[in-house]
């Protein structure tokens, strides 16, 4: 089952979204009868070595985390990084941030962009540029292996006994607020409190996003399942500050990174059962 799941997954994230969803784009791409200046890819902006201030959370598989075996930032958005960045001629400088609170830092300009699974909403386009959505993603709830009191969140929700777990200021809070009265909603700091908080018993599910979730599968596979059909589906971007000139080359990066097979590489590498890290080996 959990070869599976992975395997719908991977199929599920091949179809990298291709509708732009970001805000003011300052920077522009050179034209095509142009010469590329020297540095960047031909026919990508260059940004003549720049150093960009990348804000990450690692602590989100498969995204950002410190790999336990060799100490060192790894993940999803590293490696999506380092890629565009191969292509504009930029260097990426990642500094670990606290989740809560990472936006609002991006906004006032202390980072020049965040990378840790950020989904695009109208409410967060107010106060932060986003770059075009790279992967669809799907909100599911991870509950107990023997659970059987709920096989759907319309179930859950019309069971007035149980109470949901997930993380503060994440879109599957706001997805647990219109679904739940808040007295039914118990809000932590990180994902991984949650999920022990359910296995403990103390909460009865908790709703995060399926690639996280996956996550918590591997070595938890027999105390923990996926339950139900997807109950949101939404798209992940980068944010940066309102009118910054990274939106257009990250697009353009983006763009060429979906057409050289880059995309579907990352995919395979991280989203299917060749990745292998759960949170327990983080803990470990």
């Amino acid at each position: 089952m959990l070869l599976k799941r992975f395997a719908l997954l991977f199929a599920l994230l091949l179809s990298i979204a291709l509708v732009a969803c970001g805000g003011s784009n300052t920077a522009e791409e050179p034209a095509a009868d142009e010469p590329a200046t020297e540095g960047a890819t031909s026919g990508l902006p260059d940004l003549g070595g720049r150093e960009i201030t990348v804000a990450v959370e690692n602590a989100y598989l498969p995204f950002n985390y410190i790999d336990p075996a060799t100490g060192e930032p790894a993940g999803w958005d590293y490696d999506a990084i380092r890629a565009m960045c191969d292509l504009l001629n930029c260097t990426p400088t990642f500094v670990e941030a606290a989740w809560e609170g990472m936006i609002q830092a991006v906004a006032d300009g202390q980072y020049d962009m965040a990378a840790d699974g950020i989904t695009i909403t109208d409410d967060r386009r107010e106060i932060v540029d986003f770059s075009d959505g790279y992967i669809n993603i799907d909100q599911r709830l991870l509950a107990r292996a023997d659970e059987d009191r709920f096989t759907s969140m319309e179930e859950f929700a019309g069971n007035a006994d149980l109470v949901m777990g997930t993380q503060t200021g994440t879109t599957n809070y706001e997805t647990a607020s219109k679904l739940l009265p808040t007295e039914r909603i118990q809000a932590f700091e990180q994902f991984p409190f949650a999920v022990q908080a359910l296995l403990a018993g103390d909460i009865d599910a908790v709703i995060i996003d399926e690639t996280a979730g996956q996550g918590y599968l591997g070595v938890n596979a027999e105390d923990l399942k996926l339950v139900g059909e997807s109950i949101e589906s939404q798209q992940l971007g980068f944010i940066f500050p309102k009118g910054s000139d990274l939106v257009a080359p990250i697009n353009a990066a983006l763009a060429e990174l979906r057409a050289n097979g880059t995309m579907d590489q990352l995919a395979e590498k991280y989203f299917s059962d060749a990745f292998t890290i759960t949170y327990e080996d983080l803990e470990g």
